[in-house]
């Protein structure tokens, strides 16, 4: 598997994670109406968010590699 493949599985698996987190913060922390309106667009699968979401996740993902690959973060 190529480098950029193994970043867009990590960078799918780091929105997966983030969804979990954010849904788990909704219900138990009180969070505003403006950032659960942010946040609910976000709760869609990886392949359907924008590019600019998904790079956000890819530049965790690269530093995940970075560790893997035995560098630095």
């Amino acid at each position: 598997m190529k480098n950029e493949e193994i970043i867009e599985k990590l960078a799918e698996l780091e929105h997966v994670k983030w969804m979990e987190w954010a849904r788990h913060m909704l219900s138990e922390e009180t969070i505003t109406t403006p950032r659960v309106q942010r946040w609910a667009r976000l709760f869609v699968s990886y392949d359907q968010l924008s590019e600019q979401e998904k790079e956000k996740d890819r530049v965790l993902a690269r530093r995940v590699l970075r560790v893997i690959e035995g560098d630095d973060l």
